[in-house]
């Protein structure tokens, strides 16, 4: 027999153990055999291994080659420059990512640190992880539970298993046996499992499974069954560098066979200049540049209550076209909060929100007590005597009001507070004999106590089923029939209050004979006398509706996945903006008996769709399904049986305060404040961070074409190489490192959210990047900075063919021309790459202040290799003079003002990339 089938007395048997638990030594060997109690953790790949990936990756792999050429062509110095640059690269690289995943390890310890039981017929703390199956658990309420455990004795005993259900309702636990299995494994009324906790009442429960046994290991483990998909971030910069490498390839391939075989260069001086070009060709500053926009954005959503796991993933919230969103806590404040009661012929409103018990109770706008009206007496005594919660008063005046239990029923405790019910002292006169707990099938719960004239059950539940056990009704101190008309109307008001938003409780009483002793509850939820109903709501965050507008501006379609009763759901996402009146709500049990066709008809449908009375496997398979269509996709969750989803949605959005630490674990974003708002403020970045990254590969790029050119210029015209590789070097990973992460981080442009999702399949390397950067800018460099060496050349007496060493004075300085040449051309790029479409003058040239950073690095760089006599001798410069300098610094305005020329004529017309 499985062990909830046992009676109590035989669990001790199938565990052997006793209700005086084990004794030390046998808790060691068993500890021994089973193991400790702890988490299974994938094992990971060593830290090693991930240095190492950023050291054989498409780049890398390049630049090795280019270094073990520079070897053989005996320029070891080239060759040690370029391995410091693969290593610089990997170090970035590695750093960024191993800081993300360690901020994150405080997140993945769930279990409480120690568990009450009894050994040697001792009651003792031991430490969790220790707990062994046979040990006997004492829980009381507060307790986290730290193995699954089989109960077999309680006392008004519920547990909080949202961890594992997704159901945010406390659940009735008890120690009888369960002889068939009517519902899933971790639903079992008697078992209670590791990860959750007791809401209220006490127990004893005998442990059967410890670490990866335990049903939270097993469900954990199911994200790792989704693997993990590179970002489409990972997968266009994955596609850059081919392009890049297949280009460089074939460019230094090219070269070195027309110096070889046409120009008839030696094999060293051939190797050299091939080596030069392919070096050229590989924008050795973009992979950090990258990482550092991506990390400093990071940083910027940390303030802004976002956690990035992976860098990667900022860049996907950017794409992100549909967010799949829960309501409670993440659309809504979560503090439940009663707003109106319903008594015969009239609605009464209630102030205050939230759980501090401030407020009042108004009938036509004047405050009424409820010793003044008999059914309202009666309500609140339904209300608070058949209710499992507990208020906690706040200790100071800046502290909040807590609750223990389930938030609705806690509203009602609030409710009855404010209008000055004194239920603690009014069940302490009338003691509960009995109480029959809420079950989901009947939707109702009941609390007997004993009164001076003898038994009265209060009861509450659902409102239609509290509706048709009502034969009878309270109205104005008088107890009448209640006609089938009247019943009726009532329906109809409750509909309408729930489709205001508001949740609805019923409240009814029973006296019962004085001998009654029957309490099967069909024998005592019967002949109810009703007296109302109270409707409550959990309020939306006041900063979602406008974040709903800025997800309809930017094309993003907002789908809610809720366990919450469908009308509710509708109308909350209604008064945030999520829906409008043409909305189809799509029940759980609707959803299982779909295929997953007509779930895709019903999400391409033009209406929005609400899915209501969810569980969080449902989530999962529309994350499937929308992947399936090619959407990319957020989805936000935070119990343990939500982390499939998570992992399998493109974004997995995990709640911070709410939220399981195995949902954080499978999610790439956790909200630190639970808020939807949160996940638009991170879309907009990832927006931001996309383009902004385009725009510093257009500003790499540009630079590209002007240290391209010279060596196809010494080929075509036998002219001294323009530039060295060591200076290109200087450029790549010295004087552009700064001004491109200024690139990265700077501000979002004010139509950022005004425009729709960019396409899963539109390239980060586009025509218009290529065009920009390649073409228009990088040929007006290149140029520039070739005008500035024949200048120098032709200046100085040098005559077409004539070739120069490489120590010349004369070679020095128009090699120190192109170098400077691209430095401050690259500043005026800087200035002008700001934007892409609006002119920079409009939104400040310096409103973001790295950019004067930027700049400020460059000319100190700049000015070093060129002055400073141990850098000369590195590099190959010499100092220049005035003229010189005159003659570069007209490059920083003719860039900029190029550029916002073609800006221009972009805004002009629209065919122009």
């Amino acid at each position: 027999m499985k062990i909830n089938e046992l009676p109590p007395e035989e669990v001790y048997d199938e565990l052997k153990t006793s209700e005086t638990g084990l004794t030390n030594v046998k808790a060691k060997k068993r500890l021994e055999k089973y193991g400790p109690n702890q988490i299974e953790e994938v094992k990971k790949k060593p830290v090693i291994f991930k240095f190492l990936a950023n050291l054989y990756q498409l780049l890398a792999l390049l630049l090795w080659a280019a270094s073990g050429l520079a070897f053989l062509s005996g320029t070891p110095q080239l060759g040690f420059a370029i391995i410091a640059v693969i290593i610089i690269n990997a170090i970035f690289s590695f750093w960024q990512e191993y800081k993300a995943e360690q901020a994150l390890e405080a997140l993945k310890k769930i279990l409480p640190s120690r568990a009450k039981v009894i050994r040697d017929n001792e009651k003792k703390e031991v430490l969790s992880s220790q707990l062994v199956p046979g040990d006997f658990l004492v829980l009381d309420e507060g307790d986290n539970i730290s193995a699954d455990a089989r109960l077999v004795e309680t006392s008004q005993m519920k547990v909080d298993s949202s961890t594992l259900t997704g159901e945010s309702k406390p659940v009735r636990k008890f120690a009888h046996e369960v002889p068939e299995a009517e519902h899933a494994f971790v639903e079992m009324g008697n078992l209670v499992f590791a990860g959750t906790s007791v809401a209220s009442g006490s127990g004893k429960a005998v442990v059967f499974a410890t670490g990866r046994e335990t049903e939270f290991n097993q469900i954990a483990s199911l994200t790792q069954e989704v693997s993990q998909e590179p970002s489409p971030l990972q997968k266009e910069l994955a596609r850059v560098t081919r392009i890049i490498a297949l280009i460089a390839i074939l460019l230094g391939v090219t070269l070195f066979a027309v110096n070889l075989w046409v120009v008839k260069l030696p094999l060293q001086v051939a190797f050299i200049f091939a080596i030069g070009l392919t070096v050229a060709n590989v924008p050795e500053g973009l992979l950090p540049t990258v990482t550092l926009a991506l990390a400093a954005s990071v940083q910027k959503m940390v303030r802004k209550n976002a956690l990035i796991k992976r860098l990667s993933s900022v860049e996907t919230l950017g794409s992100t076209n549909i967010i799949c969103t829960d309501k409670t806590g993440t659309i809504t404040q979560n503090e439940m909060t009663v707003r109106k009661v319903w008594l015969p012929c009239e609605i009464i409103e209630v102030t205050g929100a939230g759980y501090s018990p401030e407020g009042e109770f108004l009938h036509k706008g004047s405050p009424i007590d409820h010793r003044e009206i008999r059914e309202l007496k009666l309500l609140l005594r339904s209300a608070t005597f058949c209710n499992d919660s507990k208020l906690i008063e706040a200790e100071t005046p800046q502290d909040k009001w807590k609750i223990i239990g389930d938030p609705t029923e806690a509203s009602l405790l609030v409710a009855a507070r404010k209008n000055g019910f004194n239920w603690e002292e009014e069940i302490e006169k009338n003691p509960r004999i009995l109480e029959l707990p809420f079950d989901s099938q009947r939707k109702s719960m009941t609390s007997i106590h004993q009164e001076n004239h003898g038994q009265v059950a209060y009861v509450k539940g659902a409102p239609k089923k509290i509706i048709s056990l009502s034969p009878m009704i309270s109205d104005d101190g008088v107890v009448r029939p209640f006609t089938d008309e009247e019943k009726v109307k009532v329906i109809k008001i409750h509909d309408k209050l729930a489709a205001s938003g508001l949740r609805i409780l019923a409240m009814a009483y029973r006296d019962l004979p004085p001998d009654f002793d029957d309490y099967q509850t069909e024998n005592v939820e019967r002949d109810l006398v009703f007296l109302g109903m109270m409707a409550m709501q959990d309020p939306p965050r006041p900063e979602v509706k406008p974040a709903v507008g800025d997800c309809h501006k930017a094309g993003i379609r907002i789908i809610m996945i809720t366990g919450d009763y469908g009308l509710t759901a509708q109308a909350i996402a209604k008064e945030v903006g999520i829906v409008s009146e043409d909305c189809r709500i799509v029940k759980g049990n609707e959803l299982d008996q779909m295929s997953d066709e007509e779930v895709k008809e019903v999400l391409k449908g033009e209406c929005n769709v609400i899915f209501a009375r969810a569980v969080p496997e449902h989530k999962m398979r529309i994350a499937s399904i929308l992947e399936s269509m090619d959407e990319i996709v957020a989805m936000t969750g935070d119990g343990v049986n939500d982390a499939p989803a998570l992992r399998k949605a493109d974004i997995g959005v995990a709640m911070g305060i709410t939220g399981t630490d195995v949902a954080k674990e499978a999610a790439d974003m956790i909200l630190t404040d639970d808020n939807f708002a949160t996940i638009v403020e991170a879309i907009k970045e990832g927006r931001t961070i996309y383009e902004n990254i385009r725009k510093f590969i257009t500003y790499i790029f540009s630079h590209e074409t002007a240290e391209i050119v010279p060596f196809v210029m010494m080929v075509l015209f036998r002219i001294p190489l323009p530039i060295t590789v060591m200076q290109i070097l200087a450029i790549d990973l010295g004087t552009d490192t700064v001004p491109a992460l200024a690139l990265g981080v700077g501000p979002s442009e004010s139509d950022v959210m005004n425009r729709p999702p960019r396409p899963r399949k539109e390239r980060l390397l586009n025509f218009g990047v290529i065009f920009r950067g390649y073409i228009f800018l990088g040929i007006i460099e290149a140029a520039l900075v070739m005008s500035g060496f024949f200048w120098v050349l032709l200046s100085s007496g040098w005559t077409w063919g004539q070739q120069l060493s490489f120590t010349d004075p004369v070679y020095l300085k128009a090699t120190s021309m192109v170098f400077a040449g691209i430095v401050l051309a690259q500043m005026g790029n800087l200035l002008g790459c700001q934007t892409n479409r609006t002119s920079v003058l409009e939104v400040g040239i310096f409103k973001n202040r790295w950019i004067i950073r930027g700049i400020a690095f460059s000319v100190a760089v700049l000015l070093a290799i060129i002055y400073i006599p141990p850098l000369q001798g590195i590099f190959g410069t010499i100092a220049l003079g005035l003229y010189e300098w005159l003659y570069l610094l007209t490059f920083v305005p003719i860039m900029f003002l190029a550029d916002e020329l073609r800006k221009y004529m972009v805004r002009k017309n629209r065919t122009i990339p």
